[in-house]
């Protein structure tokens, strides 16, 4: 049974049935409202139906994001785009990371993913329909950013100290001219440290204001992704939304990071690093000493 609609519509035999009675029981809804309850209702398991969209949109969104940047890395016309110009992946370099990241996406996120709704129950995160007015949502979602920036510049900072590097972090810079796929190409203790800056900051949210959908952490996840693997690209455009934005740091912020190993440890904005001086061009050693690179 589903709490969605507090299980006052029956599931029909097909997917399109349970559309039908969902749309008959609340016609006002939305159709990715209806979409959302009839998924619930049909599933008839709370746990497996949030665990299984959870992973599925997961993959569909890295993967299918990070397609694009695999296709423009092969059309010659936006290599005046490439901020390293020089450094072209190849596919086997990509082909590698894929098996990688497929990899730790099955062995170290598909397990926990399935005590996330329970979880979410218990602290009151919402799956009910309709959905939080938009207002709500864009309120919750910035704050998640500026909240998992912070968590991000922290971690990703004391991952570049010593045997944190060495033996967890040197995983994640292998490619010194990143890519969009190699967002998620880390070692499982930095998968889990980072990614509780994901998870982690709208269930501390939940439960400090007992008001959240399970929807926008969705929108939350899909936009995150997307920051991610776009700061991974290695292209910067005229139309980069920094130039809108100056404070977001996207793609030239996160490059600089992986070319000189150092700096730049923020995730969305800028302002961490500036404040705290941890620009690439601020630590970089001085003339006459070598640059660490491992």
């Amino acid at each position: 049974m589903t709490s969605v609609l507090n299980n006052a519509v029956t599931a029909g035999s097909t997917f399109s049935e349970t559309l039908a009675n969902v749309t008959g029981y609340a016609p006002d809804l939305n159709i990715v409202e209806k979409l959302w309850a009839s998924y619930y209702v049909y599933m008839a398991n709370d746990i497996l139906a949030t665990g299984l969209m959870l992973f599925i949109v997961h993959e569909v969104l890295y993967f299918g994001r990070s397609l694009p940047w695999i296709i423009i890395d092969c059309i010659p016309y936006f290599r005046k785009y490439k901020i390293q110009d020089t450094k072209e992946p190849d596919f086997k370099e990509q082909w590698a990371c894929m098996k990688s990241v497929l990899l730790s996406h099955f062995m170290v996120e598909a397990l926990p993913i399935w005590g996330f709704h329970p979880i979410c129950d218990y602290l009151g995160i919402q799956i009910d329909v309709p959905f939080p007015d938009l207002k709500t949502m864009a309120l919750h979602i910035a704050v998640f950013f500026v909240f998992e920036d912070a968590w991000h510049y922290w971690m990703h900072r004391g991952l570049h100290y010593g045997p944190f590097y060495k033996y967890i972090h040197k995983q994640h810079h292998r490619y010194a001219a990143p890519f969009g796929m190699a967002a998620e190409y880390a070692h499982p203790i930095e998968v889990a440290l980072l990614g509780v800056g994901t998870v982690g900051i709208p269930i501390f949210w939940v439960i400090a204001t007992k008001n959240l959908h399970m929807f926008t952490v969705y929108v939350w996840v899909t936009l995150r992704l997307f920051q991610a693997i776009d700061a991974h690209s290695g292209y910067e455009f005229p139309w980069s939304l920094h130039h809108f934005l100056p404070f977001w740091a996207g793609a030239d912020h996160h490059d600089d990071h992986h070319r000189y190993f150092l700096g730049n440890y923020a995730s969305s904005f800028r302002w961490w690093d500036a404040l705290l001086s941890t620009h690439p061009k601020t630590q970089r050693p001085k003339s006459g000493q070598k640059e660490k690179a491992n």
